[in-house]
């Protein structure tokens, strides 16, 4: 037992290592006769970027339906193997299920029953796309503020139809490479209309021509010409669409975010442990836990940087982006807490919001490009890797203060575990990390305005999102003046610092939600609810930790009894 103790943690280490190496080890291949694995690494053009033509089948087929493959009866169909079905044979197509739709109102209005999964094809809704129309239009022209449910989920499915129309026009990707490097691509249609002769579109058309024509010789035959024209051509884009089909078949935030969670397991066992006197496997439990965040760890910034690459941008540029680097940011905290207290719950929180932040991130990638193309106010990278990279440090500093005030005081109401030692040990570690989060969300404002001013001409414009900066700092500074101050003890830093995850969600997402100034770049609609969702739970903690301690499990909160 005592060998197993000791080397859990190695035993551990490899398991993760070897479960996040498999992904890339057993990359997907398209069993077809046809070389499509070949096909979905040619690099096309659309919204702003160059990017794999397997890129795009993912994410229309993730816009369309939520998901990156379709299930029929005889198995799945890939998202590359759907995307050149429907651009080849629409009718074939028409008869997928790929349409999700939701809202019972709107499947009322098509003339179509729920269904499990709620997924249709674009055949059942072609008799009623005048009303689609229609009521679309009618939502368009009410205030975003405005719109019912029925009305936003009408704009979405109207726009998922738009897309399916342009994708099977082939009018968007740009599927035609540039004459010359540094010239734009060139819409397939609109090539062969201009210019019929032209070698590209031609060898593209007859690509296409023979996937529809059932001839796999002559497909990989002209496929191969084509790629290694390519090649000569576009080397460098080249290379980097065969290396986003590797990540995109790869995805390593989700294989981070389930070490991540067992992680979070191992540790919450090893504070039982501690509990029951059992030290030593409570040590090699927590030991465990780190082993399986470094792996995690590891698998998180290899996708990092492997969006850096592929964007040529430094590591946050949207919301998507954001959500993971805080994520990895607070692994780094908790790494380091547990180097200096060895109490085991610098990790826990950092599973936590590790994992959770790689949740966000994903529902938030769930509708399309991730590495879309910058608005041009935004387009400096020198600016994204000072001012952008700083506050987002602050706003996940600022969060594992407000997790690590969370866990004391689940800790210490629901559990014996909090004594005298972990209390105090926690404290420390909320004020210290409360007192970074100040210093670099004040830089990271700071060089926000500096931005600002060379932007827009004003270095200071009350705009939403700089409020919600503002209010970032602030708060942190209220907190450290009040416990200089003696206006508050351990509990009061402990529910100020959970208020502040109120204040960074909103400074974070809620600002987005107003889709109002000039910082408004990421309005999603189904993160409101998700919003007020986290409002009321913190609100709710905060509650829970203002109860008197009498009533707290742990001893030591608990108020010594009056000697008589």
């Amino acid at each position: 037992m005592k060998k197993l103790q000791q080397y859990l943690p190695w035993i551990a280490l490899v398991f993760a290592l070897l479960y996040a190496g498999q992904k890339v080890a057993r990359l997907e291949h398209i069993e077809s006769k046809f070389d499509l694995d070949t096909f979905r690494q040619l690099p096309v053009s659309a919204n702003g970027r160059t990017k794999p033509i397997d890129t795009v089948a993912r994410n229309s087929l993730m816009n369309l339906s939520g998901r990156q493959s379709i299930r029929t009866d005889d198995g799945n169909i890939t998202a590359i193997e759907w995307y050149i079905e429907l651009i080849t044979d629409p009718e074939a197509s028409a008869d997928r299920m790929v349409f999700r739709i939701d809202h019972p109102d709107v499947l009322s209005m098509v003339g179509l029953q729920t269904r499990k999964p709620p997924r249709f094809a674009f055949e059942e809704l072609r008799p009623s796309f005048n009303e689609i129309n229609r009521q679309a239009g009618k939502a368009f022209e009410t205030k975003a503020k405005k719109r019912d449910p029925f009305q936003r989920a009408i704009l979405v499915l109207n726009q998922r139809l738009m897309l399916y129309s342009d994708l099977t026009q082939l009018d968007n990707p740009y599927l035609v490479p540039p004459i010359n490097t540094g010239d734009d691509w060139r819409s397939f249609v609109s090539v062969l209309t201009e210019n019929p002769s032209d070698i590209d579109a031609l060898a593209l058309l007859s690509i296409l021509q023979y996937f529809r024509d059932d001839n796999s010789e002559g497909f990989n035959a002209e496929l191969g010409e084509f790629v290694g024209a390519i090649n000569t051509k576009l080397e460098y884009e080249a290379r980097k669409s065969r290396y986003e089909v590797i990540f995109n078949q790869a995805q390593p935030f989700i294989t981070a975010s389930v070490l991540y969670l067992m992680a979070f397991l191992f540790g919450c066992f090893g504070m039982l442990f501690s509990q029951l006197t059992k030290q030593e496997w409570s040590k090699s439990l927590l030991s465990t836990m780190t082993a399986l965040i470094v792996a995690a760890f590891i698998v998180h910034t290899i996708g990092i940087i492997s969006r850096v690459y592929l964007q040529g941008r430094p590591p946050v540029t949207n919301l998507y982006s954001s959500a993971i680097f805080v994520g990895w940011f607070g692994i780094i905290i908790g790494l380091i807490l547990d180097r200096q207290n060895k109490l085991g719950l610098g990790g826990i929180m950092a599973s936590v919001i590790g994992f959770g932040t790689l949740i966000v991130a994903h529902n938030l990638g769930s509708s399309g490009d991730t590495m879309e193309m910058m608005q041009a106010v935004l387009d400096s990278n020198f600016w994204l890797t000072t001012h952008v990279i700083v506050v987002t440090i602050g706003y996940s500093s600022t969060f594992f203060a407000g997790f690590l005030a969370i866990a004391y005081v689940f800790l210490g109401v629901f559990t014996p575990t909090l004594d005298r030692e972990r209390g105090k040990s926690l404290i420390k570690m909320i004020y210290g990390v409360i007192c970074f989060a100040t210093v670099t969300s004040f830089v990271g404002t700071v060089l926000g305005g500096i931005w600002a001013d060379q932007s827009w001409g004003r270095f200071w414009g009350w705009d939403a999102k700089e409020n919600g900066a503002a209010l970032i700092v602030l708060w942190n500074l209220l907190i450290l003046h009040a416990r200089w101050g003696g206006m508050i003890r351990d509990r009061g830093l402990v529910n100020l610092a959970i208020f502040g995850n109120i204040i960074t969600a909103w400074s974070w997402f809620g600002t987005n939600m107003l889709g109002v100034g000039l910082h408004s770049y990421g309005f999603t609609e189904s993160a409101v609810f998700w919003i007020m969702i986290f409002v009321m739970s913190q609100l709710v903690v905060i509650g829970i930790g203002m109860l008197p301690l009498g009533i707290w499990r742990s001893k030591f909160a608990r108020p010594k009894p009056t000697e008589s």
